[in-house]
């Protein structure tokens, strides 16, 4: 994957994820590759969530696909599609998921897309998610980077996550 630089981002606390979820849904175009990685419980759901609300522009339920795999939403402007790979064993279990359809309909945010493979196309973003302890119990640092297809969407979305 030819890539931009990637770019490390403060979450200082959850409204700065969900500013910066606000900020991604609106960067997100049909055909986009998301990949969200991190520890267990450093908010990559979290994140997604905010993505689904501010597209749906209304405090919807939106749970995890840890055991359903899948979840799809018809969004005004935009199908999304949020798969959680925490319980793939082996890549080939991908293959009933239908990954290429959600890309063709809309857009895809993957978390554990280690699990993923070869599966996952190199035209994607993808956001890594860290605990950061010595900035408050609830920050993040959150690193972008992305195929070059993504260079000026990840500067606008950081530009827009930090006012």
């Amino acid at each position: 994957m030819s890539a931009a630089a990637p770019m490390r981002l403060l979450l200082a606390d959850l409204a700065a994820t969900r500013r910066f979820g606000g900020a991604l849904a609106r960067a997100l175009r049909p055909g986009d590759l998301v990949a969200l990685s991190g520890e267990l419980g450093v908010g990559k759901s979290e994140l997604v969530r905010a993505v689904v609300r501010s597209l749906a522009g209304a405090p919807l339920e939106v749970p995890s696909p840890t055991f359903t795999l899948v979840q799809r939403y018809e969004l005004p402007g935009l199908v999304l599609t949020h798969a959680d790979l925490y319980r793939i064993r082996d890549p080939l279990e991908l293959e009933e998921l239908g990954f290429e359809e959600a890309l063709f309909e809309g857009a895809l945010l993957v978390e554990w897309p280690e699990r993923a493979g070869s599966w996952l196309s190199a035209e994607r973003l993808d956001l890594t998610l860290a605990f950061a302890p010595e900035k408050g119990e609830h920050a993040r640092w959150l690193t972008l980077q992305g195929a070059l297809s993504w260079g000026e969407r990840i500067a606008r979305l950081v530009d827009e996550a930090r006012l």
